[in-house]
């Protein structure tokens, strides 16, 4: 069993000062893989002095130097890239092939955007030809905390510490405790890198301690969290006593729109979607909405690609998909499948229980219920697990209602052939983000959600000025 206790503060790795041990857990097997310390508040505090000692130093430094450091950890990148998608396999259980592509790709990704759009980025502009000598400056926040959920660990690892690093912010990093080892090797590549001491610091821990220490702590000037509804809202209540700037990234019950001029690959499209990652994604398309014209089709071939879904332990190499990430989500997950079925949703895949020849691990069975309808519980609540609910629909205005009655509002889909129609629906969706007809969004996009999906925008030009202040000059002398 891996031995992680040690914490990267101020340049140095360092024991934990009174934390208690903590077991990482393997999925896929449900046995203990690591030990790690939860920080102690001496943790938590020690490494934003660290970070709060470094910030004028950081942000007095030239962008293009913070810049450089960046490029210099993309570099590097590679070199950890095997011992990163090993990690994040055994602790959350991304299948190893999966954990190698998207989960490990997400932050070479993501850190290029960051450097493209700093290079690109007026730090300091005039206001206008109007005002010639008032100047607009923006500067970094200052002190951020950075916590980070298990589900897409470097994907999220990268969005906040790119962002900050080039914006001029110093950084406390938790990640979830669920995943925290990627987190440590990614900390190797920031030592290495040469950022100074202090830039960054990361601290393992939960949220009820470390997590609560940072988000209320009077040296901290920003939070930035990936995670849960309910802990985003206590997040931004212990943060209000400070007055700190709160960036939520937070769940999501994602509709995915499926018009009865759809492309024939759009049904396949949405059921592989929402079964990648097990599931665990804020911005899976859940809800499968489906004009009644092509509906029982759809809900026949829903069935047919879920039930070719092969289940497996994260360590075996193939397309399949591995376990959720521990004992409470599988718990979750099978009283809302059982819930689905109370309620008269038509279960047409998968079910409650582990699929079969899996007896031990946190397996669940791709599951697709049909004739579902937007009150139901599995409609309303985010799952986070590989469960999809079909639900008719007749008319593009009923549609549309129903994709936005929802208190969550990050991504919904739109599969249609009819131009028009896909920006009509497009500009009238309550969600952050919208994609339509299998088309990903662009490099440098920027990823948030409106309602209880939180606020603040993450990637590109978006996710850089989150960490930033604007400050207005008059009278700035001609240079």
């Amino acid at each position: 069993m891996l031995d992680k206790r040690d914490f990267y503060i101020n340049g140095h790795w360092v024991a934990s000062q009174g934390g208690t041990d903590h077991q990482v857990i393997n999925p896929s097997t449900e046995e203990p893989c690591a030990v790690i310390a939860l920080g102690s508040e001496a943790d938590a505090n020690a490494a934003v002095a660290a970070a709060k000692a470094a910030f004028p130093a950081w942000m007095a430094t030239p962008v293009q130097e913070r810049i450089a450091c960046v490029e210099k950890l993309v570099s590097l990148y590679d070199s950890k890239a095997e011992e990163m998608a090993q990690a994040m396999s055994l602790e959350m259980g991304a299948p190893i092939d999966m954990a190698r592509s998207q989960q490990v790709g997400a932050g070479t990704y993501h850190l290029k955007n960051f450097i493209r759009a700093a290079k690109n980025f007026e730090f300091s502009r005039p206001l206008g030809s109007h005002a010639p000598n008032d100047r607009i400056v923006h500067e970094p926040v200052g002190v951020a905390a950075l916590i980070t959920p298990w589900n897409w660990p470097m994907n999220q690892v990268t969005l906040k510490v790119g962002a900050a690093a080039v914006a001029g912010c110093t950084m406390v990093l938790k990640p979830s405790e669920e995943s925290p080892l990627n987190g440590m090797i990614f900390a190797e590549l920031m030592d290495e890198a040469g950022f100074p001491a202090g830039v960054f610091n990361m601290v393992n821990g939960d949220g009820v301690g470390v997590g609560t220490v940072l988000s209320g702590h009077p040296d901290v000037d920003m939070v930035s969290f990936t995670g849960s509804s309910r802990a985003g809202r206590l997040i931004s209540k212990n943060a209000a006593e400070t007055l700190k700037r709160v960036h939520l990234e937070l769940g999501g019950k994602g509709a995915n729109i499926i018009f009865d001029d759809a492309d024939e690959k759009a049904v396949k499209r949405g059921v592989l979607h929402m079964m990648n990652n097990t599931g665990q994604s804020c911005n899976a398309p859940s809800r499968m909405l489906v004009q009644r014209g092509v509906y029982d089709a759809a809900v026949e071939e829903a069935k047919a690609v879920a039930e070719k879904v092969s289940v497996g332990p994260a360590s075996e190499e193939g397309r399949h998909i591995g376990p959720v990430v521990n004992e409470v989500q599988w718990n979750k997950i099978q009283d809302l499948i059982q819930k689905g079925m109370d309620e008269g949703a038509q279960l047409v895949a998968g079910g409650p229980g582990r699929p079969d020849g899996l007896n031990k691990g946190f397996y669940v069975r791709p599951t697709v219920f049909a004739d579902v309808n937007n009150n139901m519980t599995i409609a309303r609540e985010e799952i986070f697990g590989p469960v999809l609910s079909m639900i008719p629909f007749d008319t593009e205005e009923e549609a549309v209602e129903m994709a936005n009655d929802t208190v969550y509002g990050l991504t919904n889909y739109v599969q249609t052939q009819d131009g028009q129609r896909a920006n009509r629906v497009a500009a009238q969706l309550r969600s952050g983000m919208v994609e339509m007809n299998g088309q990903s969004r662009g490099a440098g996009a920027p990823f948030g959600g409106m309602k209880q999906s939180g606020n603040g925008r993450e990637g590109g030009i978006w996710g850089i000025e989150d960490f930033l202040e604007v400050k207005s000059v008059s009278g700035w002398a001609a240079e």
